[in-house]
């Protein structure tokens, strides 16, 4: 009786032995499956907002982590576990910006990369139709420096129009821009003694923004994206300011945006030149190709 009873506790306290190893070193389900992302150009969005990933499975969304970016553009994680029958099953990969935390499980509005899976890969851009729709390098623009809605002559150097003059009458400066999805917003700045200032968000080219917080009032400003820096300074700005030897930029931002900064989708970038005049028309470029891209793995 003695005997069987020693050989019972040596059992259990192999089986305790196994059990232990076995939970520090725990196999990989064979039911799962990693999905790897490798993407280049994203940025930091700050505390209250997160990059997630989703899979597109027989038409509906399946969440496959969410992750962080920091201000080397370094992905806080790259490899998630899937179930291996839905990840197979997956005909689309989409990343999203959501909010963080967040209490709703299913995506929001704001796609920024997508791509369709042929056999284990898929390749992310921003003009997959389930993203921004449009690779943006057709989108050509101009803008000038000119205060319209003031009377003074002095403070010309201080206002950002994203028109064309050079037929001596007012034309439309932003050419081809798509139409954004829901979840996007065309956004106009100047940049000045460094710091970047909102010009006003706007979605067709051939009118007037949404907003006009830094203008004058002895006039209307043309029915176009731009702005006077007259009053109303932010902080850490004068108004009136001189943009010469500054820039003039429009980017794509999410809504709701995560950062009273440019986004990082800048599909136009002009430089202001260090003689800059007032009301000559200056060219932009075209800033697409460094859109961010990346890769879904299976």
């Amino acid at each position: 009786m003695k005997r069987i009873a020693l050989i019972s506790l040596v059992a259990l306290v192999m089986a305790g032995a196994c059990k232990k190893k076995d939970d520090e070193n725990p196999q990989p389900d064979p039911m799962t499956k990693n999905l790897t992302l490798d993407i280049s150009g994203l940025e930091n969005l700050g505390s209250h907002y997160a990059y997630e990933g989703w899979i597109i499975v027989d038409g509906a969304p399946v969440s496959t982590g969410v992750f962080m970016v920091d201000d080397n553009g370094k992905m806080s994680k790259s490899t998630f576990s899937i179930s291996e029958t839905v990840l197979d099953n997956a005909s689309t990969f989409v990343l999203t910006i959501e909010p963080s935390p967040d209490s709703d499980p299913s995506p929001s509005s704001v796609h920024i990369l997508a791509g369709d899976f042929s056999g284990s890969g898929a390749s992310l851009m921003v003009d997959h139709g389930a993203a921004l729709g449009n690779d943006f390098v057709s989108v050509a623009g101009t803008f000038i420096l000119a205060t319209p809605t003031t009377s003074t002559m002095d403070d010309e150097l201080s206002g950002v129009w994203f028109l064309d003059l050079s037929s001596g009458s007012p034309a439309v400066g932003l050419m081809n821009l798509p139409a954004l999805p829901d979840g996007w917003v065309y956004e106009g700045w100047a940049v000045t003694n460094g710091v970047p200032v909102t010009s006003g968000r706007f979605s067709v080219a051939d009118m007037a923004d949404y907003s006009a917080p830094y203008s004058g009032t002895d006039a209307a400003g043309p029915p176009f994206p731009g702005e006077d820096f007259v009053s109303n300074a932010p902080m850490g700005v004068n108004f009136p300011t001189n943009l010469s030897g500054g820039k003039a930029v429009i980017s794509i931002e999410p809504e709701p945006d995560n950062s009273p900064n440019p986004f990082l989708l800048k599909p136009l970038v002009g430089d202001v030149p260090a003689n800059a005049m007032d009301h000559k028309t200056y060219m932009m470029n075209n800033n697409a190709a460094g859109f961010p891209t990346g890769t879904a793995s299976r």
